[in-house]
């Protein structure tokens, strides 16, 4: 089944997760918004699946995800998460499997299957190299690499292991976009993981509970724009 639109790099992903809701999060929304436009970095905003509808309206360039989705079809089903229910709202893409809210293999085969036929691009997360492989032979549209033991710490992925997920990944499927986050805490920290040759990073605690967050978001995405110019001249993709 052919890919949804991949996004141009450099992106970068912002997941508040469950440290803000309601017009918070919009007030998050609309900080990343603005500093997406002003860099020209993509931003994933991954949101509570309450506000999706909201973030949709109220932004004009962020690329709303939901958090998670289940492999079900209209009908019954009390309490899952209805693929159909979530692109109504607005979300035009699905993270699946973070360490959060893991997935079996089989889960996850048939639920990027069902956002490509709903029209939803997906990320995927895995928490290992050995994971990384097993999931980029699912085909997803992007995926996150991030050892879980560095989530919503002060210690970022280091070299190493970025080049070895980048080359892990294209290896296997080089249309995939690669995101590699995991204790992102500054804007160096961005600047490390997208010169190192990942098209993206994320970050949800340090953002989300930054005393500043407009100033936060500014610093990763320049950061981003900047070490992406380094590294490929300011090459534009399509997307």
């Amino acid at each position: 089944m052919k890919r949804n639109l991949r996004i141009r790099p450099p992106f970068f992903e912002i997941g508040p997760k469950n440290y803000l809701y309601g017009d918070q999060i919009i007030d998050l929304a609309r900080l990343a918004d603005e500093a997406s436009q002003k860099y020209d970095v993509r931003v994933i905003f991954t949101t509570p699946y309450a506000n999706i509808a909201r973030v949709s309206e109220c932004t004009k360039q962020l690329i709303v995800f939901a958090p998670h989705m289940d492999n079900i079809e209209v009908g019954r089903g009390l309490a899952a998460v209805l693929p159909e229910s979530l692109r109504a709202a607005g979300a035009q893409g699905v993270m699946l499997n973070h360490v959060e809210k893991p997935m079996r293999i089989a889960e996850l085969y048939g639920t990027i299957r069902r956002a490509r036929e709903l029209g939803m691009m997906s990320i995927v997360c895995a928490d290992s190299i050995p994971e990384t492989k097993a999931v980029a032979l699912l085909e997803p549209d992007m995926m996150v690499t991030e050892p879980a033991e560095l989530i919503a710490t002060a210690c970022a992925a280091d070299v190493s292991y970025v080049r070895t997920s980048v080359d892990t990944i294209m290896n296997i499927d080089p249309n995939i976009g690669i995101l590699v986050g995991g204790g992102i805490n500054s804007g160096q920290d961005v600047y490390n993981v997208i010169a190192a040759g990942a098209d993206a990073t994320g970050s949800s605690s340090a953002i989300a509970t930054a005393r500043n967050p407009r100033a936060m978001i500014e610093e990763m995405l320049s950061a981003a724009r900047d070490a992406w110019n380094e590294r490929c001249g300011g090459v534009m993709m399509e997307g």
